[in-house]
């Protein structure tokens, strides 16, 4: 194989359309553009989603829903989890070294799900109503 005899795959190259070239080739007189108005014309050009003056579909249906910024930073945790770490004074260093949360988080939110037998304590770190009583109930303590 030698680069002056290579050539692009069968089908990859087509030929541009030859417009106005006569009523035989299929696209003379109009050039496929139909009779008249503002898409036959030089510059002839609409706003995306125009619909001639009718008020348009993405203005006649309700805005719905929303995507938190925060919700990529935010990582949330089950108490269960904090087994896992074995440092006695849990933050965010802590569960990211342990593989808990992933390493783009910024903030942690702890939540009641599971048990806690071993006191910790949290530093830095948000807690849910039921997670924090738990924590407290295990012998731990919580610093804000």
């Amino acid at each position: 194989m030698h680069l002056n005899t290579m050539k692009p795959g069968r089908g990859a190259k087509t030929a541009a359309k030859r417009l106005g070239r006569g009523g035989g080739s299929g696209l003379g007189k109009t050039s496929g553009k139909g009779h008249k108005g503002q898409t036959a014309r030089a510059g002839g050009y609409h706003k995306v989603g125009f619909e001639g003056g009718q008020m348009p579909i993405q203005r006649r249906l309700p805005k719905r829903g929303f995507r938190s910024a925060l919700k990529i930073l935010t990582a949330q945790v089950r108490l269960g989890e904090l087994a896992k770490v074995e440092d006695a004074v849990i933050d965010l260093a802590a569960l990211k070294k342990a593989n808990i949360v992933p390493p783009q988080a910024e903030r942690v939110k702890i939540y009641l799900s599971g048990a806690l037998e071993k006191p910790v304590t949290l530093r830095g770190i948000l807690l849910t109503k039921g997670a924090r009583e738990a924590v407290t109930k295990a012998g731990g303590k919580v610093e804000d």
